[in-house]
């Protein structure tokens, strides 16, 4: 018999809905493909093999039918397929880090727009932010057919149409020039930033991470991580990219409240303060996040002094 207890990830934000085992029971009549990948492990618990990118996506795809109305979703071979547990957090302590400036109280609607920084094909941190919050989105990336994929994912899910706008960033070299313009006004700003330096580099990390895997049943040469060149690597590697994006985000003081990156690696952090501190950051914040036995984090930075913070209106008419 298999166990059907549906235990809770107690690492994950409490406002994550996916802190529960998966519901097969709920996903496969919703996404009737998945059924094929779903086995009973060693645990007698009911999982997918997570080094099977063909898995990982039908996941998604009955993730986001069953948790998000997103009845039509899919990215192109090769592109990062996103874990959604995980980057539903990042959305969730984002919510966390506006309330604490908005008298305790999560600010919601059209109205609050994040700006996605490396949104890839997939699209998912504003599939989450719209559905969890009603916020709305700017959405950039280097890569135009991460963009174009986006542009059908949106345009095949009426709900995210005006939710939604996408812009190509077409000076790969700059992260924020081009993309905010004088009359934008943000309350965060989002990115999973590429961790490596190199190509080399990302695929060794990969089929480090598929070795590590609980519950994986084989391994195959092309894994679920292996993101495209501009997902998962660039020159200088996260903490080149990071350093950009801060000495960028020095020219947009009033226009974005909250700047945020996540942090990969730990032993960035001391470099990422250094820097923050050197371009004059009012307040900076480390946000350390669990999904399971993996900790993972999300710096925030603001210029922005305390009357400022005050005064800012999130739901401006």
């Amino acid at each position: 018999m298999k166990n059907k207890i549906n235990s809770e990830k107690t690492t994950l934000h409490p406002r994550n809905p996916h802190r529960f085992r998966y519901n097969f029971e709920k996903l496969i009549p919703n996404f009737p493909e998945l059924e094929q990948f779903v086995f009973t492990n060693e645990h007698n618990s009911e999982t997918i093999d997570f080094a099977n990118p063909d898995a990982v996506k039908a996941l998604n795809k009955a993730i986001l039918i069953s948790d998000y109305d997103i009845q039509n979703w899919d990215i192109p071979t090769n592109y990062l397929c996103p874990p959604i547990p995980g980057r539903a957090d990042y959305i969730h302590y984002i919510a966390d880090l506006l309330a604490k400036s908005n008298n305790e109280t999560i600010p919601e609607g059209e109205n609050v727009v994040g700006l996605d920084i490396g949104i890839g094909a997939n699209c998912i941190y504003p599939i989450i932010g719209n559905e969890s919050y009603q916020w709305s989105f700017v959405g950039t990336d280097i890569d135009e057919k991460a963009i174009q994929n986006c542009k059908k994912i949106i345009s095949e899910n009426p709900k995210l149409i005006d939710a939604i706008s996408l812009q190509l960033q077409v000076e790969p070299r700059f992260i924020f020039k081009n993309i905010i313009l004088p009359e934008d006004k943000f309350a965060f700003t989002i990115c999973n930033s590429p961790f490596h330096a190199s190509q080399d580099e990302a695929t060794k990390q990969s089929l480090r991470k598929v070795n590590n895997l609980e519950d994986k049943k084989s391994i195959k040469p092309l894994l679920n991580f292996s993101g495209h060149n501009a997902e998962l690597w660039c020159s200088g590697g996260e903490i080149g990219f990071i350093t950009q994006m801060i000495y960028e985000s020095v020219k947009y003081p009033l226009q974005v409240f909250w700047f945020t990156t996540l942090v990969s690696k730990k032993d960035n952090l001391k470099s990422i303060y250094k820097t923050l501190n050197k371009v004059g950051a009012v307040e900076i914040k480390t946000i350390e996040m669990a999904q399971g036995q993996k900790t993972s984090r999300f710096v925030a930075w603001t210029f922005l002094s305390e009357k400022q913070q005050k005064e800012w209106k999130f739901n401006i008419d």
